[in-house]
């Protein structure tokens, strides 16, 4: 961030370049880890693997980490108890709990235990490797910046309005949510689930075209007027925005 409160975000960091995380993955399930390990290497991460409770208590307490990942029901410490130790001792890396409790009262037990998100189990590695990139931007403290610049686009948080090539867009409060989590997540793919629990805070597809009417609608104001499209669908996937150039 620049001294006017400023943030040039790219699909890896600030400057466009894509910069690996370090990551604490806790984990007893072998099989699991190894398909999250092997994408965040495809991706340039790098994953730090334990499968115990104890281990992984030790080894985020020891060294730094970007972000932890931190299975709640480990056979010899509970996620819970282990956040919380972290939490007491002063360790504030970002964590996000993975669980097959999936219930809103599990979810938000989690959280009010100290996670900064909560992931049900079964979940895609990509939707996680997405999630734990969203923390550590948060944790940087974009998320609280005056102004997002991605490309042609300007997001004035505390305004709450949108410029593209320094040209107004006017948008409705949903579409405002709707393009500000686009633009905190440039570049990545956003998939109808993750549009749907995020922005509509749901945990399930009510199967309607709530997504697809709203997308409709961003996507028309933010591309009035110019020739290049701003949001590009992805079929089978998501959606994406693009730099508006």
């Amino acid at each position: 961030m620049n001294e006017s409160g400023i943030v040039r975000t790219g699909p890896g960091g600030p400057d466009g370049v894509r910069r690996g995380l370090t990551i604490l993955y806790v984990e007893d399930d072998p099989r699991a880890a190894a398909e999250v390990i092997e994408l965040a290497r495809e991706n340039g991460d790098t994953v730090i693997w334990e499968s115990s409770g104890h281990g992984g208590l030790l080894r985020a307490g020891r060294d730094g980490f970007d972000v932890i990942v931190l299975d709640r029901m480990l056979p010899d410490l509970d996620g819970l108890a282990i956040l919380a130790r972290l939490r007491e001792s002063g360790v504030g890396t970002p964590v996000l709990m993975l669980s097959a409790l999936g219930r809103t009262s599990d979810r938000a037990e989690g959280l009010d235990a100290g996670a900064d998100d909560y992931l049900a189990k079964p979940f895609e590695a990509e939707e996680l490797l997405a999630r734990l990139r969203a923390l550590h931007r948060r944790a940087s403290g974009r998320e609280h910046s005056a102004v997002i610049i991605y490309g042609a686009f300007e997001c004035h948080v505390k305004a709450r309005t949108v410029f593209r090539q320094n040209r107004h867009v006017p948008l409705s409060p949903k579409e405002f949510e709707l393009f500000r989590y686009f633009i905190e997540n440039a570049g990545e793919v956003l998939t109808r689930q993750m549009l749907l629990r995020d922005i509509w805070r749901m945990s399930f597809d009510p199967q309607t075209n709530v997504v697809d009417v709203n997308i409709g609608r961003l996507r028309r104001k933010l591309e009035d007027g110019f020739d290049t499209p701003a949001l590009e669908t992805i079929y089978g996937s998501g959606y994406r925005l693009l730099d508006g150039n």
